[in-house]
């Protein structure tokens, strides 16, 4: 059976993936804003690993699947950079941060981010919801 026959449940999982990271990150960032230690928990840094794997498992596949590339295809290449961008925000906003207003600055840029990501990948567009916007 080819990986093609896998899309429809490799897509399942990358979405459903996205959404547990997403709203982890959000949990754990608020919680981090609000001063309680459970934010930095290792059981939830271990999820989050083990969920963000699978996420990168899954897109890797995907691109396989659909033949686009980051590099190549521009949207693809915008969401891949703005990913590193999220990451090393969301670093800052949980651990990293040395005051509490870095933290909170990088956890709403952080946030805004990844909605960004989230709408360049609905609209396979680099300029995501602002594509929109221009018509």
């Amino acid at each position: 059976m080819s990986l093609v026959a896998w899309f429809p449940q490799i897509l399942a999982v990358h979405v459903g993936t996205v959404a547990i990271s997403g709203s982890l990150f959000a949990l754990r960032g608020a919680a981090r804003m609000a001063g309680w230690p459970v934010a930095n928990h290792r059981a939830l840094r271990y999820f989050s690993y083990l969920n963000d794997t699978v996420l990168l498992i899954a897109a890797i596949l995907l691109t396989l699947i659909v033949r686009q590339y980051p590099l190549l295809d521009a949207w693809l290449t915008v969401k891949v950079a703005l990913l590193l961008v999220y990451i090393a925000l969301g670093s800052i906003a949980l651990r990293r941060g040395r005051t509490p207003r870095a933290r909170a600055l990088a956890y709403a840029v952080a946030l805004a981010t990844f909605g960004f990501i989230v709408s360049v990948a609905l609209t396979q567009n680099p300029w995501g919801v602002l594509a929109l916007l221009a018509r």
